[in-house]
């Protein structure tokens, strides 16, 4: 099974050919999403529930850029949602592999290049020649890109981060925003009102990470998505690219799950004042990750106080309660694991460099290594230490923000709170969210997940 759902399954799902559920939805049933994200405000945002296109009018060009693994249901639905407000909409396709199933290296293929991204662009990040499109025929908004990054452009430039109908016809995508909203803020006021104070990081697989709070990353407003206020929907409990030099964050992580790869056996990645400095485990990925760290151990990249690649600087925490994985996770077309770090209290972290930053057009022009890997942890618990005591962020993977009377009020103005505070899947992690004996599980964590897929 892939974890649990706590709200009744849609009564137009399917049982699927290999016994498990698959949507049969047409255009007609997408349109009530469809509509609602078409109509809400524009952020600039790939998390679900803060995506929107609402500033077009009527006689604005819109271009849809996806690929061919993209359901072509979900483009549709988009493209007539925005016809209705009047816009004028062109798609563009653009052909990627067939469909398989993911195998031990797809993270690695996926965000690690060795020259200028324009050459080969990392899947998951905008397409450099979709881009120019949309600028070179004048287009008043562009609808593309399923994560990462989004470029500061002359138009208007919103995401796509939808692959399946498992992720597109959900409560995830028509969260109430206003609410949405006040959860990243009472859970990123958490972080941001303490500098100074201390964050401790656990997780039941073996996570055990401390840093300082440090306050000159959060007065910069010149950092990316870094400050007094909050990344919607994907909340950094540590500063991006540069990595200051009295950047203490020490300690383990560890887990099984990354972005794009098949799952792994358990990895244990060793932190020192930032800087990787073992891996342990993980199969695999963890046996090209240390070929790759012994490549780029003696490069000095102008992000980092010391030479070498693997700097910790995402940990970021999903913030949406109704984000649910998808049915056929062993394939590359349900969009693999990077959807489910959009989840409430989910954190998933990064280190090398920052998508589509300077220092990695720097090491592009030099055909150096560049990118970052991950390592999911799906039941955290982030504790930040004050002189005035303990501020609970995450609790068992479950967001502290949620039982604040502010959210709680809120959350009564749109429905049940109980309802709309709890979230829709847990990961099933035996030993740890379910009976079962992890240190198995950690051995071959992809005949847990995919069983029954």
């Amino acid at each position: 099974m892939c974890g649990s759902r706590g709200a009744d399954l849609d009564s137009r799902m399917e049982p699927g050919p290999s016994g498990g559920v698959s949507r049969v939805l047409s255009v007609t049933d997408l349109m009530e999403v469809a509509r609602g994200v078409a109509r809400s405000p524009e952020v600039r945002r790939t998390a679900a529930g803060f995506i929107g296109y609402g500033a077009t009018t009527p006689g604005q060009r819109v271009l849809i850029g996806v690929d061919t693994q993209t359901d072509p249901a979900i483009t549709d639905a988009i493209a007539a949602a925005l016809r209705e407000m009047g816009a004028s909409v062109d798609v563009v396709i653009a052909q990627t592999e067939a469909d398989r199933e993911f195998d031990d290296l797809d993270e690695i293929k996926v965000a690690m290049r060795r020259q200028p991204w324009v050459e080969n662009p990392r899947r998951w990040e905008g397409t450099p020649w979709i881009e120019d499109l949309a600028g070179t025929r004048g287009y008043d908004l562009l609808i593309h890109g399923k994560g990462g990054a989004i470029p500061k452009v002359s138009h208007r430039y919103e995401g796509f981060p939808w692959v399946v109908q498992d992720h597109f016809d959900a409560a995830s995508n028509l969260f109430p925003r206003p609410l949405h909203r006040l959860i990243n803020e009472h859970t990123w006021s958490r972080i941001a009102a303490n500098p100074g104070g201390r964050i401790r990081l656990t997780d039941p697989e073996g996570t055990n990470l401390s840093l300082t709070i440090l306050g000159q990353p959060l007065l910069d407003d010149t950092r990316h998505d870094y400050g007094m206020t909050p990344k919607w929907g994907h909340l950094m409990a540590h500063p991006p690219t540069p990595i200051e030099r009295d950047d203490d964050s020490t300690g383990t992580i560890a887990g099984t799950l990354n972005h794009f790869s098949r799952p792994f056996p358990r990895i244990e990645v060793d932190i020192e004042n930032a800087r990787m400095t073992d891996i342990r485990g993980g199969g695999a990925y963890g046996a090209a990750w240390r070929e790759l760290e012994a490549e780029t151990k003696d490069i000095q990249y102008p992000c980092f106080p010391a030479p070498g690649l693997f700097w910790l600087w995402e940990l970021a925490i999903g913030t949406n309660p109704k984000i649910v994985r998808p049915d056929n996770i062993r394939n590359l077309s349900s969009g693999g694991f990077e959807w489910e770090r959009r989840r409430a209290g989910i954190i998933h972290c990064g280190l090398g460099t920052r998508w589509r930053s300077s220092e990695e057009v720097w090491a592009g022009e030099r055909r150096l290594l560049y990118g970052h890997l991950h390592v999911h942890l799906l039941a955290p618990t982030l504790i930040v230490e004050t002189a005035g005591g303990e501020i609970p962020v995450i609790v068992d993977g479950r967001l502290a923000a949620y039982d604040d009377p502010e959210v709680r009020d809120l959350a009564a103005q749109f429905g049940d709170p109980d309802q709309l505070l709890h979230d829709d899947w847990i990961p099933d992690i035996p030993g740890v969210t379910v009976p079962g004996d992890y240190a198995e599980y950690a051995k071959d964590p992809s005949r847990f997940i995919y069983a029954g897929t």
